[in-house]
């Protein structure tokens, strides 16, 4: 069983190097991450004296509009004795939270956005955990074709092709960029076009307007299932749609005041055997399937 001590500890050891890794088609970039079993304690303890409760979570909508979070926190609250404050927005919007001193802990899904944040120079490690899938969904009748498409790419094309209204949240969310890259990948840029409608909102208002203009978007699988509308999955599970969540705790080398004891605390328990067991389950009852996945 680790103790929290030691999580302290390789946190430290990690902090005191960098690894070297390549998104498909950019260059090297230097940035620091724990695989999930180096950050993976068996059982987390109370804390007998915590000295600041209050672990402020700054997340993507994702995580806490498909309910992960609401369903996670009491158990966490319970085991560890701290208490979260949550606060969920776009993957962006969430980072700069914790660039302006208002986060404690960031639990996001943009990998290039977190790599950027982790090489300002304040030591935070990046510490992947969980995935899922986005999905294209859209019309059951699909007027585009979509559901006839190989990948994300001959998909989007399909949709510009037929001029199909597309939502896009346009709010550098995790989910946006991954968009973008798509539209970037088959070299066509859609701003502009009548079709492709920029709403600046969240996961559940994009399915919403979505779902009333019977058009086409790119959601995550979990904020998908856990919505309530008329719209199908028309494409799921490529290589391209693999979606990852990470969680970084906020160095006091960023900011002195920052619960960093906490946000250690979070990410400990989170990568434990108990919380992964909890989130491979999630989603099975009433779903059939569960919503995230644990990175092995």
């Amino acid at each position: 069983m680790k103790k929290f001590f030691l999580v302290l500890v390789a946190f430290a050891m990690v902090v005191g190097f960098t690894a070297c890794t390549q998104q498909d088609g950019d260059e090297p970039v230097a940035t620091t991450e724990v695989p999930v079993e180096s950050a993976t304690s068996t059982e987390v303890e109370p804390e007998t004296a915590i000295e600041n409760p209050v672990i402020r979570l700054s997340t993507t909508t994702s995580v806490n509009d498909s309910g992960l979070l609401p369903y996670l926190q009491p158990y966490f609250e319970s085991d560890t004795g701290y208490t979260l404050e949550i606060t969920s927005a776009g993957t962006g919007a969430a980072i700069e939270k914790a660039r302006n001193g208002d986060a404690d802990c960031l639990l996001v899904h943009s990998k290039a956005s977190e790599e950027e944040y982790c090489n300002e120079g304040y030591g935070e490690v990046r510490v992947p955990f969980i995935y899922n899938y986005f999905v294209i969904v859209g019309p059951a009748e699909d007027p585009a074709g979509v559901k006839d498409s190989a990948t994300a790419g001959e998909a989007f094309q399909a949709i510009a092709d037929a001029g199909a209204t597309f939502i896009t949240r346009g709010d550098a969310s995790g989910t946006n960029k991954a968009e973008l890259k798509i539209w970037d990948g088959i070299g066509y840029n859609p701003d502009g076009q009548e079709w492709y409608v920029n709403i600046g909102e969240g996961m559940g208002r994009a399915l919403t307007v979505a779902d009333e203009m019977q058009a086409y978007t790119l959601s995550d699988k979990a904020t998908y299932l856990a919505h309530e509308d008329s719209l199908s999955i028309l494409m799921e599970e490529s290589d391209e749609m693999m979606n990852t969540y990470s969680m970084i705790a906020v160095t006091p080398d960023r900011w002195s005041d920052t619960n960093y004891a906490g946000a250690l605390a979070f990410i400990d328990w989170m990568t434990s055997e108990k919380a992964l067991d909890l989130i491979a389950q999630y989603g099975t009852a009433e779903y059939g399937e569960p919503l995230f996945f644990v990175l092995q």
